[in-house]
């Protein structure tokens, strides 16, 4: 549950930075608003499966409300989820 916690979270970073870096210029610059609401869409989906994915998460890990809070509210901020993760699974120190 973690690994697709993490994944969906990546994916959902993405799509969006995708959002306003791409499909935003694209929209004001090129006059093409179906780049926004393409990516949009597929971005506010993946921000509803973040959410539940976390909920889900939180009542397995039995996190604290305000963790769960957090985790929804960075995920609306650019590079936000890939902060988050780094907070929640810190790399490993190497054995040895």
């Amino acid at each position: 549950m973690t690994k697709h916690f993490r994944t969906l979270g990546f994916i959902e970073a993405i799509s969006l930075l995708v959002l306003l870096f791409i499909a935003m210029p694209l929209k004001y610059l090129a006059n093409l608003p179906e780049a926004v609401r393409i990516v949009g869409s597929a971005h506010g989906a993946l921000f509803v499966l973040y959410v539940a994915a976390g909920a889900m998460l939180a009542e397995r890990l039995r996190w604290s409300s305000k963790k769960l809070l957090l985790a929804c509210v960075i995920s609306s901020i650019p590079f936000g989820p890939f902060v988050f993760d780094k907070m929640l699974f810190p790399p490993e120190a190497p054995a040895g």
